[in-house]
């Protein structure tokens, strides 16, 4: 296999020519706007290395294709001598403009360095989209300046359930957790990843997953009492409550986290919203009524659709979990479809299929699978999704429930989102066998470079287990 064979994502075409350039200078760079967005065309020719391209971010993808030429020295942090460069010339571009990766730092609290090496992470493999999940009933990660108790309350908890034990089960594991990122941790975060040509989505979940909230400021549940921050993982009956007071602390929370992201879109989450409460409340019973609603159900909607227009009062775009359509919704939301044949109603759509891209599910049935959890999905299933071309592209999620650190997330997340990644960019005609063979030949010595501590192909390695601790394979 010959070093343009191996770069990853597959390009669009590769002309070789014969030859190597040793020693290269600096490349050039230069503009052709009939290149698609994102594009670009890399040559290598005795005469040096010529970057053209249709815009910034093909320029950056560019030199993305021009280090894995130079192979896995040029991933390394400090500048070791590379290989000579194959002569030839690559031209490539994106299949989809949305190439996302969701990353809850909620259940979780991933570090500041951690969310910035993420980043460099999806950039090596040209994904363009963050979504960072940084609110649920587990904990608040975001600064709010107005409402500080979101973070002295809201940010940490008692403990957290070791794996995942059955439903009811009391008691944690009594290991105190917590974390969160002040404006301008924030601030960095998306510059940081805008120099890499990506884009910081951030979520804000809205009105199930919120007991953090609710935990910090009672009187926006349904019962006005006070709870801890969540300590178990799995769905959780308490929900905000319906009232004008909660909409205008979510309106004015958003505000606040559009002043820190540019992002046009913003995610207001609104996935596995239980309605036991309001149907027991009699306030939220009335004010379904009030509404003109059939049932407390479709107080649901109701919510979300309140903060989707205030989104779009400030010139901002809703992208909600597919639970959460409703015919209240402005036409621009985006869906972020989780469930198979999402009917979206005519908005755009972002796939995010459980069943073929939660990379925290379990990878193998083998026995020492570490919490093993979720579907059985391998790099082969991942590798083998086929998004429609209808969408705006596609998001591989990786959940923190049972990724307490950002090895277990290098575990969970690699190589299955390099062959994400490939999903998103390259063409629909791909082998699997051919993929294995250019991963293991090329890629994953770029990965070791980079220190990613990915699972192993044939299992995991003994220090990546974690025996005894209970999963929920489904």
């Amino acid at each position: 296999m010959t070093v343009f064979e191996g770069l990853l994502p597959r390009p669009v075409r590769v002309t070789p020519t014969g030859g190597t350039l040793h020693d290269p200078p600096a490349p050039t760079f230069a503009k052709d706007l009939s290149l698609p967005p994102s594009g670009f065309r890399l040559t290598v020719s005795s005469d040096g290395v010529h970057v053209e391209s249709a815009d910034p971010a093909g320029e950056f993808y560019g030199f993305q294709a021009l280090r894995q030429l130079r192979g896995p020295a040029a991933f390394r942090a400090v500048d070791l001598p590379g290989d000579p460069l194959p002569c030839g010339v690559v031209e490539d571009w994106p299949r989809f403009s949305w190439r996302g990766c969701l990353l809850d730092v909620a259940r979780h609290f991933m570090p500041k360095y951690a969310v910035l090496r993420f980043l460099d992470l999806m950039a090596a493999h040209r994904l363009n989209v963050l979504h960072l999940h940084l609110t649920d009933d587990q904990g608040w990660r975001l600064e709010v300046p107005e409402y500080p108790k979101l973070t002295t309350v809201g940010a940490w908890r008692a403990g957290s359930w070791t794996g995942r034990p059955p439903d009811g089960t009391p008691g944690h594991d009594g290991r105190p957790h917590g974390g969160y990122y002040t404006v301008d941790d924030l601030r960095e975060i998306v510059a940081y990843a805008a120099e890499r040509h990506i884009t910081v989505v951030p979520e804000i979940d809205v009105p199930g997953h919120s007991q953090a909230a609710i935990a910090a400021y009672p009187w926006l549940g349904v019962t006005g009492e006070r709870l801890e921050v969540l300590t178990r993982w799995g769905v959780n009956e308490n929900v905000l409550a319906m009232t004008d007071e909660v909409v205008d602390f979510y309106r004015r929370v958003l505000t606040h986290v559009t002043e820190i992201f540019p992002s046009e879109v913003i995610c207001l989450g609104g996935d596995e919203v239980p309605a036991t409460q309001w149907a027991a409340d009699p306030g939220s019973v009335d004010r379904a009524a009030d509404l003109g609603l059939s049932n407390v159900d479709s107080l649901h909607g109701w919510f979300v659709a309140q903060l989707a227009t205030h989104l779009e009062s400030l010139g901002r775009r809703a992208s909600v979990w597919d639970e959460a359509l409703s015919p209240r919704l402005p036409p621009r939301t985006i869906v972020a479809a989780w469930h198979p044949d999402v009917d979206a109603g005519g908005h755009d759509v972002v796939l995010c299929p459980e069943d073929h891209l939660y990379l925290d599910h379990r990878q193998s049935d083998h026995p020492s699978e570490p919490i093993p959890v979720g579907y059985l999905r391998t790099l082969a299933d991942v590798y083998a999704y086929e998004p429609s071309a209808s969408a705006l592209g596609a998001q591989a999620q990786v959940w923190s429930e049972h990724l307490d650190s950002p090895r277990r997330v290098d575990y969970a997340a690699f190589p299955r989102l390099a062959a994400f990644a490939e999903v998103v960019w390259s063409g629909p005609d791909r082998s699997y066998e051919e993929f294995e063979q250019r991963l293991i030949a090329h890629h994953l010595p770029r990965l070791d470079a980079l220190g990613v501590e990915y699972r192993p192909l044939a299992g995991p390695h003994p220090w990546q287990t974690r025996p005894g601790v209970p999963g929920r394979p489904r």
